[in-house]
Protein backbone atom coordinates (compact mmCIF):
# COMPACT_ATOMS: atom_id res chain seq x y z
CA UNK A 1 0.00 0.00 0.00
CA UNK A 2 1.39 3.37 -0.90
CA UNK A 3 0.86 6.45 1.16
CA UNK A 4 1.95 8.87 -1.52
CA UNK A 5 5.20 9.70 0.25
CA UNK A 6 8.30 10.00 -1.84
CA UNK A 7 11.04 7.48 -1.11
CA UNK A 8 13.99 9.10 0.68
CA UNK A 9 16.63 10.39 -1.69
CA UNK A 10 20.19 9.32 -1.24
CA UNK A 11 22.59 12.19 -0.63
CA UNK A 12 24.53 13.37 -3.62
CA UNK A 13 27.56 11.18 -4.13
CA UNK A 14 30.86 12.86 -4.54
CA UNK A 15 32.73 11.94 -7.70
CA UNK A 16 35.21 9.09 -7.35
CA UNK A 17 38.82 10.07 -7.18
CA UNK A 18 41.19 8.80 -9.84
CA UNK A 19 42.98 6.65 -7.26
CA UNK A 20 39.73 4.89 -6.26
CA UNK A 21 39.08 4.21 -9.93
CA UNK A 22 42.49 3.11 -11.15
CA UNK A 23 44.07 1.35 -8.13
CA UNK A 24 41.69 -1.65 -8.23
CA UNK A 25 42.16 -1.87 -11.99
CA UNK A 26 45.94 -1.73 -11.56
CA UNK A 27 45.87 -4.49 -8.94
CA UNK A 28 43.72 -6.69 -11.17
CA UNK A 29 46.05 -6.11 -14.14
CA UNK A 30 49.08 -6.88 -11.91
CA UNK A 31 47.54 -10.21 -10.80
CA UNK A 32 46.67 -11.19 -14.38
CA UNK A 33 50.20 -10.32 -15.54
CA UNK A 34 51.78 -12.32 -12.69
CA UNK A 35 49.67 -15.39 -13.50
CA UNK A 36 50.45 -15.07 -17.21
CA UNK A 37 54.21 -14.81 -16.53
CA UNK A 38 54.08 -17.88 -14.27
CA UNK A 39 52.28 -19.89 -16.97
CA UNK A 40 54.81 -18.78 -19.60
CA UNK A 41 57.72 -19.86 -17.40
CA UNK A 42 55.95 -23.12 -16.51
CA UNK A 43 55.38 -23.80 -20.23
CA UNK A 44 59.03 -23.08 -21.07
CA UNK A 45 60.45 -25.15 -18.21
CA UNK A 46 58.17 -27.11 -15.89
CA UNK A 47 55.79 -26.58 -13.00
CA UNK A 48 58.44 -27.85 -10.58
CA UNK A 49 60.87 -25.08 -11.62
CA UNK A 50 58.14 -22.46 -11.06
CA UNK A 51 57.45 -23.93 -7.61
CA UNK A 52 61.18 -23.75 -6.77
CA UNK A 53 61.33 -20.11 -7.95
CA UNK A 54 58.32 -19.19 -5.80
CA UNK A 55 59.76 -20.99 -2.74
CA UNK A 56 63.15 -19.31 -3.23
CA UNK A 57 61.36 -15.94 -3.36
CA UNK A 58 59.50 -16.62 -0.12
CA UNK A 59 62.61 -17.82 1.74
CA UNK A 60 64.86 -15.00 0.51
CA UNK A 61 62.14 -12.38 1.13
CA UNK A 62 61.66 -13.60 4.70
CA UNK A 63 65.43 -13.42 5.27
CA UNK A 64 65.56 -9.85 3.92
CA UNK A 65 62.62 -8.72 6.10
CA UNK A 66 64.23 -10.33 9.15
CA UNK A 67 67.61 -8.67 8.46
CA UNK A 68 66.01 -5.27 7.89
CA UNK A 69 63.98 -5.61 11.10
CA UNK A 70 67.07 -6.51 13.09
CA UNK A 71 68.98 -3.58 11.62
CA UNK A 72 66.13 -1.18 12.45
CA UNK A 73 65.93 -2.52 16.01
CA UNK A 74 69.71 -2.22 16.44
CA UNK A 75 69.59 1.41 15.21
CA UNK A 76 66.72 2.14 17.60
CA UNK A 77 68.52 0.69 20.62
CA UNK A 78 71.71 2.56 19.69
CA UNK A 79 69.79 5.83 19.45
CA UNK A 80 68.07 5.25 22.80
CA UNK A 81 71.40 4.37 24.42
CA UNK A 82 73.02 7.57 23.09
CA UNK A 83 70.15 9.71 24.31
CA UNK A 84 70.27 8.15 27.77
CA UNK A 85 74.01 8.84 27.98
CA UNK A 86 73.44 12.41 26.86
CA UNK A 87 75.46 12.00 23.69
CA UNK A 88 74.99 14.27 20.72
CA UNK A 89 72.88 13.11 17.82
CA UNK A 90 75.14 12.14 14.94
CA UNK A 91 74.26 10.98 11.46
CA UNK A 92 74.55 7.27 10.83
CA UNK A 93 75.34 6.24 7.24
CA UNK A 94 73.29 3.00 7.31
CA UNK A 95 70.27 4.27 9.23
CA UNK A 96 68.09 4.85 6.18
CA UNK A 97 66.68 2.29 3.81
CA UNK A 98 65.18 -0.15 6.32
CA UNK A 99 61.66 0.57 5.13
CA UNK A 100 62.58 0.06 1.50
CA UNK A 101 64.49 -3.11 2.38
CA UNK A 102 61.40 -4.43 4.15
CA UNK A 103 59.23 -3.48 1.17
CA UNK A 104 61.66 -5.28 -1.13
CA UNK A 105 61.51 -8.36 1.11
CA UNK A 106 57.71 -8.28 1.15
CA UNK A 107 57.66 -8.06 -2.64
CA UNK A 108 59.95 -11.10 -2.75
CA UNK A 109 57.58 -12.99 -0.44
CA UNK A 110 54.59 -12.27 -2.70
CA UNK A 111 54.16 -15.02 -5.30
CA UNK A 112 55.02 -13.83 -8.77
CA UNK A 113 57.96 -13.06 -10.99
CA UNK A 114 57.27 -9.36 -11.51
CA UNK A 115 56.99 -8.71 -7.78
CA UNK A 116 60.24 -10.65 -7.26
CA UNK A 117 62.00 -8.47 -9.85
CA UNK A 118 60.74 -5.28 -8.20
CA UNK A 119 61.72 -6.61 -4.76
CA UNK A 120 65.25 -7.36 -5.97
CA UNK A 121 65.49 -3.85 -7.48
CA UNK A 122 64.50 -2.30 -4.15
CA UNK A 123 67.37 -4.10 -2.46
CA UNK A 124 69.93 -2.16 -4.52
CA UNK A 125 71.26 0.91 -2.64
CA UNK A 126 71.18 3.31 -5.65
CA UNK A 127 67.55 2.41 -6.31
CA UNK A 128 66.74 2.88 -2.60
CA UNK A 129 68.29 6.35 -2.62
CA UNK A 130 66.42 7.36 -5.78
CA UNK A 131 63.09 6.05 -4.48
CA UNK A 132 63.53 7.72 -1.08
CA UNK A 133 64.46 11.07 -2.68
CA UNK A 134 61.44 10.89 -4.99
CA UNK A 135 59.11 9.94 -2.14
CA UNK A 136 60.45 12.75 0.06
CA UNK A 137 59.96 15.34 -2.68
CA UNK A 138 56.45 14.07 -3.37
CA UNK A 139 55.44 14.20 0.30
CA UNK A 140 56.91 17.68 0.75
CA UNK A 141 55.11 18.93 -2.38
CA UNK A 142 51.81 17.48 -1.22
CA UNK A 143 52.25 19.05 2.21
CA UNK A 144 52.93 22.45 0.63
CA UNK A 145 49.82 22.14 -1.55
CA UNK A 146 47.55 20.87 1.26
CA UNK A 147 44.38 22.95 1.59
CA UNK A 148 43.63 24.53 4.98
CA UNK A 149 41.87 22.30 7.48
CA UNK A 150 43.31 19.00 6.25
CA UNK A 151 45.72 16.65 7.96
CA UNK A 152 48.52 17.71 5.62
CA UNK A 153 47.98 21.35 6.62
CA UNK A 154 48.14 20.44 10.32
CA UNK A 155 51.36 18.48 9.78
CA UNK A 156 52.88 21.38 7.84
CA UNK A 157 52.00 23.83 10.61
CA UNK A 158 53.48 21.51 13.25
CA UNK A 159 56.74 21.30 11.29
CA UNK A 160 56.83 25.09 10.99
CA UNK A 161 56.75 25.56 14.73
CA UNK A 162 59.06 22.69 15.70
CA UNK A 163 60.99 21.51 12.65
CA UNK A 164 62.98 18.85 14.48
CA UNK A 165 60.36 18.01 17.10
CA UNK A 166 62.66 18.92 20.00
CA UNK A 167 61.56 21.22 22.78
CA UNK A 168 64.23 23.41 24.34
CA UNK A 169 63.42 24.69 27.80
CA UNK A 170 64.36 28.26 28.45
CA UNK A 171 63.37 31.56 29.90
CA UNK A 172 62.41 34.76 28.14
CA UNK A 173 64.51 37.67 29.37
CA UNK A 174 63.28 41.16 28.67
CA UNK A 175 65.60 44.18 28.64
CA UNK A 176 63.74 45.81 31.51
CA UNK A 177 64.41 42.77 33.79
CA UNK A 178 68.05 43.87 34.27
CA UNK A 179 67.30 47.38 35.51
CA UNK A 180 68.58 48.14 39.01
CA UNK A 181 65.16 49.38 40.14
CA UNK A 182 63.49 46.03 39.24
CA UNK A 183 61.92 44.78 42.51
CA UNK A 184 61.87 41.10 41.50
CA UNK A 185 65.56 40.72 40.77
CA UNK A 186 66.91 37.97 38.57
CA UNK A 187 64.78 34.86 38.20
CA UNK A 188 66.13 31.37 38.81
CA UNK A 189 66.51 29.12 35.76
CA UNK A 190 63.74 26.69 34.88
CA UNK A 191 64.40 23.15 35.99
CA UNK A 192 62.52 19.99 35.46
Amino acid sequence: MTTGAQPPRSPARSPRSRARTFVPLGIAAWIVLEIWLLTVVAGATSGFVVLLILLAGVVSGAAVVKAAGRRAFRNLTETVRRQQQGGAEEARPNSEGNGLMMLGGLLLVLPGLLSDALGLLLLLPPVQKAVSRTAQRTVERRLREAPPGTLGDAFRQARMHRPDGKVVQGEVIHDDDHRPDNPQGPRPPLTR
